[in-house]
């Protein structure tokens, strides 16, 4: 049995929401890790099947594991809610159905600690019928390493608005005063799209994440046909944008709403 340590050098917030069918899959990956000295803080957000059972069995086998119940108020809430349990002097987010390569938080926990940065992107591939895809777009904002930059230096970036294929220094997410807006859908850009304009970042070309992509059509970004699901988008579309306007040179305005902004839109008309 691994013992956690009272001070783990990442903490990674797993929310959790009906998802007991790829639950084990994903703790299986996170504690998998290459880099083993980390705390996975599980939050049920209050979900009616068996997974915040699944949780609890693997807390109880591994002291890496700590499972925090709450009645269900939504993703942002349950990140928020795992940040105040978490210890990790770097914190990342895996979404509950997702898988996380077994070499990505030894390759984004290292990029911060070479290059001092406050946080770190790397890129993705989605996981839809049995095949590993790294989306073009993102190749092309990945393929060059880099090291303490800001917008200014990449703007394009900003099309990167995951949540979890990034790893945050602590000490900058509480500096910064970020935090995941609540009751809203697709609030990762909001707090992504802040942290690049009042940080700097490292961004690097490795595989960090599995984007699963459900057969059963009950994700999130599967719910398009949905009238609250377009307001939940334009919502937090426009909270990045006024961040933008506020914080971001203009370059760095021209290419967010000329590149960035309509991103997915098109999905929504296709409807």
């Amino acid at each position: 049995m691994w013992r956690r340590r009272r001070t783990p050098r990442l903490s990674v917030v797993v929310p959790v929401y009906r998802v007991e069918a790829w639950l084990p899959a994903c703790l299986d990956s996170v504690l998998g890790s290459q880099l083993r000295d980390l705390e996975v803080v599980v939050v049920d957000d209050g979900s009616p099947d068996a997974s915040g059972e699944i949780a609890e069995r693997y807390a109880a086998r591994d002291r890496r594991v700590r499972v925090i119940h709450t009645d269900n108020h939504g993703l942002g809430a349950a990140r928020n809610e795992g940040l105040r349990h978490a210890e990790g002097a770097f914190v990342g987010f895996a979404d509950s159905d997702d898988v996380v390569p077994a070499t990505a938080y030894a390759a984004l926990v290292g990029s911060l600690e070479t290059s001092g940065a406050d946080f770190v992107t790397g890129s993705i591939v989605r996981w839809e019928g049995g095949r590993l895809v790294e989306p073009r777009w993102m190749t092309r904002l990945h393929e060059t390493p880099r090291h303490g930059i800001t917008p200014a230096e990449h703007p394009e970036i900003l099309g990167d608005v995951f949540a979890w294929n990034k790893v945050f220094r602590r000490e900058f997410w509480d500096r910064a005063g970020l935090t995941w807006p609540e009751g809203l859908r697709y609030e990762d850009q909001p707090t992504t799209t802040r942290a690049y304009l009042v940080g700097r970042f490292d961004v690097i070309p490795d595989i960090v994440y599995h984007w699963r992509i459900r057969d059963d059509g009950t994700s999130i970004t599967q719910q398009r046909a949905s009238l609250q699901d377009l307001e939940d988008r334009i919502v937090t579309k426009r909270m990045a944008l006024a961040s933008v306007r506020e914080l971001g040179g203009p370059e760095v305005q021209q290419v967010f709403v000329h590149r960035v902004l309509a991103g997915d839109l098109w999905r929504y008309l296709k409807e």
